[in-house]
Parts: C-alpha cells; structure tokens; sequence
C-alpha cells in the first residue's frame, strides 16, 4: 500500500465537499490510515458513512477520536476474528492464492514509511548505510577515506535519490525560545562535558550478559512486583482505603487494581479488555466494561486502579479509572550556577539507519560529521543502527567485510571527523544492530580501541544519562510504533504521541508494554533491575519510524529526532539547548530545555 498523505485526504473529502484545513485534524486521520492499513479512498468513505449517520459530524480531533472507537477499531476486530476462523476452512488453490495476496497486502506498518526501491517488487527496507560526498571528503579527509564506496563491496555506487533529495538544513519542528538562539557549542576554553550514566557503572548495565534462559515463573514474578510497585503509588496518591479482590461481587462500587490485558491473542479492543490482578487480589482476571467512561485511554501491560460496579464477579462496569504518577524530577546536591553565569549546552542527536536502502555508502553519516563541524556541539547522541540487520544487502548477505568491520570503521570515522571540534559522543546499541546483541536491554557497545578515549560514552539501551546536570532518557527502540500498533482511547483531545509518552513516564518504565512486540526479544529480569525510569528525566529521546516532533509531557521535553535516512531519501537529526536553572521564586520547577529542533540533513 502507498504512504498515505494530508493531500490524498484532502483530495478525497474535496469529492464529498468537505474542506479541512487544520493540521491536526489531518495528521490525526493520516495516523488513522496508517494503523488500521487503511488507502485514502477508503477512509474517506468510511468517515462519510460515519458522519452521516451522526447528522453531519464535523471534522474534530474528538470526532475523530469517536469515530475510530466506533468504526476502526470495530473493523480491526472483525478483521482479526476471520484470520481465526480460517484454519478452520478447506483450502483450494483459489483460497491459498487469496490469503498469499492478502497477506502481501498487510505487510507491515513501516511500509508507509519507506520508498521503494527500483526494479524490487517487495518494499524498500529502511536501513540506511552511507557513501562519501565531495564537499564533505574535502572537509573530513580521514572519514570519507574510511567510509568510501570501495570499502563496502560490492554496493560502491551512491544513492541517487539521497544526493538529488531537497529541503537540506530545513528546519521542520521547533520547540521553546527558537527566535534568536545560535546553534553552537559552549565558547569557554576547555569546558568540555563528560556524560555519564545517572546510576554510575555499578549500578546499570556495563557488560554483556546470558540470556534466552529466563522462565515464566521468573517473568511472572517481574509483573507481579510491578503491579504491587505501581499499585501501592496508586493507593497513596490517590489516599485509597484499599483495593477488593477483582473476581469478588459487590453490590457496592469497589476499587480494584491490576493489569490492562487483551482476551485473545488478537489486538486490544474496548470489547476485549481485561484486568489482571496480582496475588494480592487474588490473581484472577475480570471483564471490564468501558461504555460509561467519558475518555480513557489503555494499552496491554498498563497498571492502573479502576472504581465501578462487579454485581456478578465477572464484568466490572467502569466508573473511573486512576491512572499512573511520574516519578520526581532530578535534584542535584551539588550547587548549581546562577543563570547568569551558566552557559546553555548544545546537544545533537541522531537516529540510524545512517545509510539509504539501495547502497551500502555512508553519504548521510558524512553529511552530519559535516554538520557537526559547522555547529561544533558540545555532546552528540549517536543510536543505531549502525549496521543495520533491515539494510538488503546485509540480509542477502552481500557483505565481503565482516559487520564487526563495518561497525569499526564507522565508528573511528565518527571519532575522527570530530576531533577537531572536541565534542563528547554518546553511542547507543539498537535491536536492528547485526553485529550487537538481540536482547532489550541491550548492553553497550564493545569498543576497546576506544576505552580510554575522554570523549566517547558507551551506554546500553536503554539509559537514563546526565549531562552537566540536566538528566536524558534515552532508548533506540521504537516503543511509539510498539505501543502505537497496541493502544486504545476514546474522547481523549490529546494526540496519541503525547499519551504513549505520558504512558512511559506515568508507568515508570522505558518499555511499559507487555507482551512485547513480536520483534523485540526481552529478558524481565534485567528489564526490571536496568529498564524502569529512576526519575522524570528532563529530556527524553525516543527516536521512532513515526513522524518527529518534538513535545513538552508533565514537564518533560520529548523529541523524536526521527531517523537519518528513510529509505532511500534523506532523514532528519535532532538539536537541542539546555541550561540547568535553579526554581523560581514559588519553587516552581523550571525546565532545563530552552530551545529544540528537529532538522534536515
């Protein structure tokens, strides 16, 4: 299926005599097309289906909302009951000819966000790799002599569509005091700054370590203390006598707690939720009936406190629902400077793949050393991947190098084309890394060429860092497409990104969902001593396939930079300026972040 844009929308509902003119309305419907698999055509005739039958229902982020409870969602199911039911069926080679088609036609989400490649005739896989550019190897001589095309046999001929892209240097998102800011590092004279780990290396994630042995009786433990954990911040917040047994009638209103959880193996549903309790109350599941709530908003894994009616002991109509609290912000014990004499510090991030789908040259890398030169940042966040496991090459196995080679190189190139500007890197693994490993978290990357260089930070995914006492979460995996696939909501005006990030910070965890996405191999022992926010961080970087943006979520500044490359085209690299300042005169927390934006390459 082709991406679906704000223009084919528009042109559809302009046949009907609808005009939209509102961004919001219009990213909201594209992400609707995009979930649900869904052409512009036929949504359109699904939305004037919809609001005919409701009088004329105008074009809102709330009617919008309504009608993906009502209709989408409902389709999905329906959707999801057939695949169940066919097994079941007699096949002929009509039949088999028509799942194969169908099941081409739903390939993944990411197909809409990809180009496809020329002469291929399944979709072009987003993993970029990078060439060299004149301009720049003029520049970087050191860099682009290790990353030239005669290093990656056999793919030695550049991207085309990447060296012919447009919009280079357009800045696409901006966040907080943009007007006036100069993008550049601290100008003090030996003000470098080390980023380190919050927890410090005996406490988080420094090494490699078995897995693949886990048990369920373990995992279950790790869901239980999370339900108790999260349960008793509930009970406290929200001064809650206590919490009944979920499966025990009443005839009264009761409060119970537990875990949001679907009733199949299918996708979640208004129709098909559940909540799980822990041992505590019981361990057994009960039906929820969600048609009396206004707004919520749920997904699988989600630990939240429910008021309402269970008569029966097997459905509790719901009344209320009491969701999760943040953790604190950090606090430091040493003394911080006045605003006045503190200078603001330039942070750079950026998201692989750094090479287009069709070629193995790494021009996109080059073109943000380049970048990094002329701004002169004073801490890049690099996260892979940095060869990446999706490029076709690499999975038809077209790579002479080894991928540890690879890796090298391109990591030594990133270190030397920096030298010069002396800016502190940052380097984070990614699940789509081929040379790392397969496991979230994900220990850091092994570089003993470059263990005693000041400059370089390897940190695992994902990690919570602290850079001249302003805290950074950071992690490569895309749980906005994860839990964006998975969560449910009705008559709630806030977009979907914001929640799935409010979901992170209230749950306390870089990964709230569960079961996990079928791609992401997780082991809950580890997830639960090196995967849960220690603290609200004050910057939180979650690099997704999804559109970037940047927002500010109960105090906390979220970007998605995007990623470098998209397909065969250019991507986009996220900048930001932060300054740690003391409260203000009500004690009032101020945030750290004065300006963001998220950038062309």
């Amino acid at each position: 299926m082709p991406p679906v844009t704000a223009e084919d929308l528009k042109t559809e509902l302009e046949m009907f005599c609808i005009t939209c003119e509102d961004d919001s309305n219009l990213d909201k419907m594209v992400e609707q097309c995009v979930c649900n698999r869904m052409p512009a055509d036929q949504w359109v005739l699904e939305w004037v289906a919809y609001s005919t039958t409701k009088n004329g229902l105008v074009l809102s982020v709330d009617s919008l909302d309504q009608f993906e409870h009502d209709v989408l969602n409902k389709r999905t199911a329906s959707k999801q009951s057939l695949k169940r039911e066919e097994p079941n069926r007699p096949r002929d080679i009509h039949t088999i000819h028509d799942i194969i088609k169908a099941e081409e036609e739903e390939d993944d989400l990411l197909d809409c966000y990809s180009t496809p490649a020329k002469g291929s005739q399944k979709r072009a896989l987003t993993t970029p790799e990078n060439p060299h550019s004149k301009r720049t190897s003029a520049l970087l001589s050191s860099p682009s002599v290790l990353l030239s095309p005669s290093c990656f046999s056999p793919s030695s001929t550049p991207s085309q569509k990447y060296s012919q892209r447009g919009g280079k240097g357009e800045v696409v998102v901006s966040f907080g005091a943009v007007q006036g800011t100069h993008w550049a590092g601290r100008k003090s004279a030996g003000a470098s700054i080390q980023p380190k780990v919050l927890e410090g290396p005996e406490h988080s994630l420094h090494c490699s370590y078995k897995y693949m042995f886990q048990r369920l009786r373990d995992v279950r433990n790790v869901l239980t203390e999370k339900i108790e954990e999260l349960g008793e911040e509930l009970r406290s917040h929200f001064s809650i006598e206590e919490f009944s047994p979920v499966s025990l009638p009443a005839q009264d209103s009761v409060c119970v707690v537990g875990q949001v959880c679907c009733d199949s193996n299918g996708r979640l549903n208004a129709q098909s939720a559940v909540l799980e309790a822990g041992p505590e109350q019981g361990a057994q599941q009960v039906r929820l009936d969600l048609s009396e709530l206004q707004e919520y908003s749920l997904f699988p894994g989600q630990v939240v406190a429910m008021e309402g009616m269970n008569t029966t002991g097997d459905k509790l109509v719901v009344s209320k629902i009491y969701e999760g609290i943040p953790p604190p912000f950090f606090t430091s014990d040493v003394k911080e400077e006045t605003d006045e004499a503190a200078e603001a510090l330039n942070v750079l991030v950026a998201c692989g793949p750094y090479t287009p789908s069709d070629s193995l040259n790494f021009d996109p890398l080059l073109d943000l050393i380049h970048v990094i030169a002329r701004d002169r940042p004073d801490v890049c966040i690099l996260l892979g991947p940095f060869v990446d496991s999706k490029h076709e090459q690499v999975e038809k196995s077209q790579v002479t190098e080894t991928y540890d080679a690879i890796f090298s190189r391109c990591i030594n190139s990133i270190v030397e084309g920096t030298k010069a500007v002396g800016c502190s890197l940052v380097f984070v693994p990614s699940q789509r890394d081929v040379h790392h490993h397969y496991i979230y978290p994900q220990p850091p990357f092994t570089l003993p060429s470059l263990s005693k260089n000041p400059r370089v930070t390897l940190v695992p995914d994902p990690c919570t860092l602290l850079i001249d006492n302003v805290t950074f979460g950071v992690t490569s995996t895309d749980i906005l497409f994860h839990m964006g696939s998975e969560e449910i909501s009705c008559g709630t005006g806030s977009d979907r990104f914001s929640r799935i990030v409010k979901h992170m910070l209230t749950q306390r965890s870089y990964y709230p969902l569960y079961p996990p996405a079928e791609e992401l191999n997780m082991d809950y022992e580890k997830f639960q001593s090196f995967g849960l926010m220690p603290l609200t961080p004050d910057v939180l970087v979650i690099p997704s396939e999804m559109r970037y943006f940047v927002k500010d979520v109960l105090g906390c500044v979220c970007i998605n930079p995007g990623r470098l490359t998209k397909g065969q085209v250019g991507g986009t690299y996220g900048r930001l300026m932060v300054k740690r300042t003391s409260a203000s005169a009500d004690k009032k927390r101020v945030s750290p972040c004065l300006a963001a934006q998220v950038v062309k390459v």
